[in-house]
């Protein structure tokens, strides 16, 4: 299990920072699954702030940055 931090910037111009985690080999794998999941229209991935589950709708993620260990949650 892989796990990121993303710092995601919605449309409306808020930041959070969030963490995702997925089976993979390493950490570009799993960075380009968030990529090719925002892309899509229906785009939807599910993502952790503190203890609470973040759903993120790829239309409302104007840019993500990738922190494997640089954001604090």
């Amino acid at each position: 299990m892989v796990e990121i931090v993303l710092r995601v910037r919605l449309v409306s111009g808020d930041q959070l920072d969030v963490r995702y985690e997925h089976d993979a080999v390493d950490e570009n794998e799993v960075i380009q699954r968030v990529v090719s999941t925002l892309a899509e229209e229906s785009g939807v991935l599910r993502t952790r702030h503190g203890d609470r589950l973040i759903v993120l709708y790829g239309r409302g993620v104007a840019a993500v940055e990738v922190a494997p260990r640089g954001a604090v949650l």
